[in-house]
């Protein structure tokens, strides 16, 4: 082990420890109190924070390296404090009637949207295909984190940090350009109404399927039904196939592939995004790809994600 990394490791005495994350917990807890209200969720996440910090050495600095992604989810949790339809206004008709003069499909004499026909042609192999893929979007980015940072702890920092940067640049994109999903659309028309609750759209029917309310209890939480553009579930798998093709992971890009694809054609299929905001989704992926690629040709970031896996090895 790196004399640095053991220097670090052994700075705080064994209180000193538990005083850190003691002062670390309450200051959690009481901003978000402050900004969005208690939730028990929150909890739940101190205590895998604290489990992992305390359990042993290797655990703690497992939990440094995921540090990242705890800093994604509550920078989107807190983003309920700040609704960006408070900062701009809301694109709803122009956005629909955009997607139509571009991808609209002929159906009845009509132009409908690609989201309007697959809400008429639904059937339930597609519900449940689709349901599967969407419930990829964190934990096939997640389990290949993890496998990055056991396999090449350089590349498992670079994949993480382009993630991180990749959410900031569409959370910049959700507050300058709010805009509605479709089935906003569908269901309210073009009048705004603040404050309207987040919507399982099309992948009720899979909670329906199954008799479950997987969705549904993931999209109470939602933490702005105005940030349909860019689709970030669109842009994640992206993300992963980069780093998939420059671990050389072979067999496994065709799954990352498959996903990546599955994702796109079930934020379409289920009304949760437009193709436009799937495509502005992978332009928001290619973007901090090329973005992070340069940040770290300058030098200093490198040398901070070096230290970095110094103390995290």
């Amino acid at each position: 082990m790196d004399n640095t990394s053991v220097i670090a490791d052994i700075k705080y005495t064994g209180w000193q420890r538990v005083l850190i994350m003691t002062g670390i917990s309450i200051g959690y807890l009481l901003l978000s109190y402050v900004l969005i209200g208690f939730r028990p969720e929150q909890l739940i996440l101190l205590g895998l924070i604290n489990f992992f910090y305390f359990f042993s050495k290797t655990s703690r600095k497992f939990l440094i390296g995921f540090s990242i992604f705890i800093i994604y989810w509550v920078t989107f949790d807190y983003m309920k404090a700040m609704p960006n339809y408070l900062f701009g206004r809301v694109h709803i008709a122009e956005l629909y009637n955009l997607e139509k003069s571009l991808f609209g499909i002929s159906a009845y004499g009509v132009t409908i949207s690609p989201n309007e026909y697959w809400l008429m042609h639904s059937n339930t192999v597609l519900d449940v295909i689709t349901g599967l893929f969407y419930l990829c979007w964190i934990p096939v980015p997640l389990g290949f984190a993890t496998y990055l940072f056991y396999k090449n702890r350089q590349q498992f920092f670079y994949f993480s940090l382009t993630f991180l940067l990749v959410n900031f640049l569409g959370y910049i994109v959700y507050y300058i350009y709010p805009a509605a999903p479709p089935w906003y659309m569908q269901q309210y028309g073009v009048e705004f109404i603040q404050g309207t609750p987040g919507n399982t759209a099309g992948l009720a029917r899979f909670d329906a399927f199954f008799g479950a309310s997987v969705f549904k209890g993931l999209y109470q939480q939602s933490s702005n039904v105005f940030a349909a553009m860019p689709s970030l579930h669109s842009a994640y798998p992206v993300i992963v196939i980069y780093y998939g093709l420059k671990n050389r992971l072979g067999i496994v890009n065709v799954f990352f592939a498959t996903v990546m694809t599955g994702i796109w054609f079930a934020a379409v299929y289920t009304s949760h995004h437009y193709v436009l905001d799937v495509l502005a989704g992978i332009t928001c992926a290619i973007s901090g790809i090329a973005l992070f690629g340069w940040l770290r040709s300058l030098g200093r970031i490198k040398k901070g994600i070096d230290k970095l896996i110094k103390y995290t090895y």
